[in-house]
């Protein structure tokens, strides 16, 4: 690449969901984010047009992370099995295989499933979950 050539920067990552709101709120919680003004959650009781549409995370310095866009319909992963493929994934990592349980705990707690572990890899001990769309991605002590 040269000096004058541009490319273009990523924004961010985009998940497709059947009901944005539960994925987003998931991501929020478990990655401390917030969203892009306009798009919290409303009152109780009130209609969550965005909600049904588009919705983006952002970090608390306001950097764009996650977002999610709604359809009708996505088949759910069934790796590490055959039938349909991850295609992509998200990473995450933490410091120590006790920061992991820490944050398998809250995982579970938050509605994600765990699909594999591999606690044993002395080079990398890592869990791979599913969010509650199905959408997986990695834990694993950097």
């Amino acid at each position: 690449m040269t000096e004058r050539e541009s490319v273009p920067k990523l924004c961010q990552v985009v998940l497709d969901g059947t009901d944005i709101r539960t994925l987003a709120e998931f991501y929020r919680s478990l990655l401390g984010l917030v969203y892009r003004p306009g798009d919290e959650p409303p009152e109780a009781g009130r209609d969550d047009e965005r909600g049904r549409d588009w919705l983006v995370l952002r970090s608390p310095d306001g950097a764009r992370q996650l977002a999610f866009q709604q359809v009708t319909h996505l088949p759910e992963t069934t790796w590490p099995e055959d039938g349909v493929p991850k295609q992509m994934h998200l990473d995450l990592t933490v410091d120590s295989v006790e920061e992991l349980q820490r944050q398998h705990e809250r995982v579970l707690r938050l509605g994600g499933r765990l699909r594999l572990e591999r606690l044993d890899d002395p080079d990398e001990p890592l869990r791979v979950y599913a969010d509650p769309a199905g959408h997986p991605f990695c834990i694993f002590v950097a």
